[in-house]
Parts: C-alpha cells; structure tokens; sequence
C-alpha cells in the first residue's frame, strides 16, 4: 500500500523478520513438534496469514462475538479516566489489527491535549499499514512507528520513549491463548519493556455460562470456521503442504474443569498429509484432532494478584454491567 506525501513523515514501519512475519521460529520446528504430539496441535499464530487476519477482524464484528464490542463498551466509558491516569504517554499496541479500540484511547488522550505517539505491533504488515494510514488521516498530530512481528520479537525492540511516559496496551482476549507457563513468560516479557511507572493496560475475558462462550466461538455465519479451517491452507502456501479442507472440521467446546474454550480441526477420514519444505509427513485417523487454539477465561480478582506478584501493581480495574469482560491497567514498580 502506497503511503500518501501528506501522512509519510509520520509514519515509520519496521519490519522485525525477512524470512517470516510470523514467526520466530522461522524453519517450523514449532509445526513438526506440534504435529508429532499425541495429541495433535499446532500454535495459534499460523492463523494469521494476511486472509487469517481479515477473517478474524469479520470475527470481531459478529452477533456471537461478545469480547470486542463488549470491550469497546467499557474503553468508550472510561478512556477519558485512563489517559488522566496515565498522564501524557506512548500508545504500544500487541495484536493491533485494524486499531479500532484504540482510536478511544487517542480521543481520551486527544482532548487531554497530550501528544499523540503510538506503536502498532501486528504479524499483519498489510494490515498494520492500511489501518496507520486511516489513522493519520484521522488524527493529523499522530506519530506511528509500526512493527510488524510477534510479541517477543517487538517488546525487545522497544527503545526509551521520548513521551513522559509508556503505556503497553494487550486488549481483546487474546491473553487467554496463552497457558499458564506462556502467560508468566509474558508478562516477564513486558515488565522487560517497561521503565519503572510505566503501565500495563490488559483485557481479560471473564468467566460466563457455557452457553455464552461456546456460541462466540461456533457462530452461525460459519467465520470462526473458515478462520481456524483456513490455517491448514496458510501451512500448505508456506511449507508447501498438500492439507485438504474437506478432510476437517471445525470443532469448538468449552472446558469447564479448566475454564477455557478449545478449538481443534477434526479429521474427517483417514489419510496422509506432506509439509515439502520441512521434510515431513503426518498420518491421521478418523476422528482424531489438531488442537488450535485454548482460550482461557479469567477470575479478575485472581488476575490482578498475578500481576501484583510479577511486579505489575494494579492501578485500578473496570468490568461492563454484566462483568463479562476485565480491563486491567497497572503500573510497573
């Protein structure tokens, strides 16, 4: 995408990887481990090819999908009352897709008068650049230094901020993809990023009825589908596989005794799968699984004493009237 003259001076995007924008795993390794596993699974960033990344952002908009609207509620109630806490600070976004929440971070911030500086990270580069473009036209005192990467690759690249302070945002649900011993690695990861007095701003998706949760991810349209289906076609362009669709289905429950969504591909017929480019050959049977995604839901209560225990102390926490969705800021001491 062409950047206009008007905004270019304004806009600086790194990429963090030649070879992949993926991961940092570059050769696959993460994909012959997962598919050597009994049970079967695979990381949930291979769902994000450029087609990935479109799919999900149709996810956000749907009926089922309560966590971004939901979300949005709460920023729209208190952004102003964040960026007054806050003060005048660096916007860091992980996963920032189409920026669409943090636009009521920027207006907050905006009326305030504050400086406006923000760093979009995505794996997305065409994704990233299409929504920082729409958002130097919106907001014509806007610096954005994107970085196109992964998490871990980005937060370590993170220099000293020239704003008076830095505020890392993690919104959406997107916390619960990680299991416990991932979760710790992170938020080392991002008291890493952080000077001390700098926050931490967290969404966190709250535990609900079964019901609830197993229609967000099983939506009637069939999107969740065709978005956890399409990383089979992602491996297939990438390490030149030979994955059929038709061979899997998408299969999506709730696990109460570990309060988390999981998302599998389940094999329809038995057959034989090739990935070329890392040498390798899977066998599957009828019935069998590839574990995709877990989405874990959250105690708010015992989430902020995670974060106070890591360094992270909780500044203050806000929920929607039904308290399905936790917005969590702190600050690093």
């Amino acid at each position: 995408m062409a950047i206009l003259p008007a905004t270019q001076e304004r806009l600086q995007i790194k990429y963090l990887s030649h070879s992949s924008l993926l991961t940092s795993t570059v050769d696959g390794q993460d994909v012959i481990y997962g598919l050597s596993q009994t049970p079967k699974c695979l990381p949930p960033k291979y769902f994000y090819d450029e087609y990935g990344s479109q799919l999900f952002e149709q996810i956000c908009q749907l009926p089922e999908y309560y966590p971004t609207r939901t979300e949005d509620l709460i920023l729209s109630q208190y952004a102003d009352e964040i960026a007054r806490m806050t003060g005048a600070c660096e916007l860091v976004e992980l996963g920032s897709g189409s920026s669409t929440k943090t636009r009521r971070l920027l207006d907050a911030h905006q009326r305030l008068t504050h400086s406006l500086h923000y760093i979009p990270i995505d794996v997305s580069g065409s994704i990233l650049t299409q929504s920082a473009q729409q958002l130097l036209q919106e907001y014509p005192t806007l610096e954005i230094q994107g970085l196109v990467g992964t998490y871990e690759q980005a937060l370590v690249e993170l220099e000293r901020t020239p704003a008076p302070s830095r505020m890392v945002s993690f919104l959406g649900s997107t916390l619960g993809n990680l299991n416990g011993q991932e979760c710790d690695r992170f938020f080392d990861d991002i008291l890493e990023a952080l000077h001390r007095g700098e926050y931490f701003l967290l969404g966190v998706d709250l535990q609900k009825p079964k019901d609830i949760l197993e229609a967000a991810y099983n939506d009637a349209q069939g999107v969740t589908a065709a978005f956890n289906l399409n990383m089979l076609e992602h491996l297939n362009q990438r390490f030149r596989g030979n994955f059929k669709r038709q061979n899997f289905e998408h299969w999506a429950f709730y696990n109460q005794e570990l309060n988390q969504i999981e998302m599998h591909l389940r094999c329809l017929t038995p057959h034989t799968v090739k990935l070329e480019t890392l040498n390798l050959q899977v066998e599957f049977i009828s019935g069998e699984t590839i574990k995709t995604e877990i989405s874990r839901k959250f105690n708010l209560q015992r989430v902020q004493a995670e974060l106070a225990e890591k360094g992270l102390k909780p500044v203050a926490a806000w929920t929607d009237p039904k308290d399905w969705f936790g917005l969590i800021l702190t600050q690093k001491v």
